[in-house]
Order: structure tokens, then C-alpha cells, then sequence
């Protein structure tokens, strides 16, 4: 489905009114915070080898997350 006119037109006045934002304000929005399970829920996680974290990846995160073999 292609945009309509009137729809590009509301696109690129967005866009210019973003690009006349101090950069300042333009990081603040760039970055969304998504919650990610099991991954936001400990401060910090160590292991002794890719091997470790693979398995410990495969075995605890949902697999739409993109960190098992298979999505």
C-alpha cells in the first residue's frame, strides 16, 4: 500500500519539525526503552564462556528475542 499524498506531506512536516529540535531534544526521543524479560530482570549476569551464555540464553529467554539458534 503506498502513502497518499497528503500522508507524505504530514511526514515531512514531522521530519522537518524534528530536524529543527536541539540534538539535545531529538536523543531524549530517539531511544525507546523496551522491557525485555528475564534479560532486565537481573542487574548483570557473568559466565565463564560463550558456551555458558549460549545455553543459558536458549534455556531462559523467549526465542522472539533473537538471542537462540532458532527465532
Amino acid at each position: 500500500m503506498e502513502p497518499t499524498p497528503e500522508e507524505l506531506r504530514e511526514w515531512q512536516a514531522e521530519f522537518e519539525a524534528a530536524a529543527r529540535r536541539p540534538l539535545r531534544t531529538r536523543l531524549r526521543y530517539a531511544f525507546i526503552s523496551t522491557y525485555k524479560p528475564v534479560l532486565d530482570d537481573a542487574r548483570y549476569r557473568a559466565f565463564d564462556s560463550m558456551a555458558a551464555y549460549r545455553a543459558w540464553c536458549e534455556a531462559h529467554l523467549p526465542s522472539w528475542l533473537g538471542y537462540g539458534r532458532e527465532v
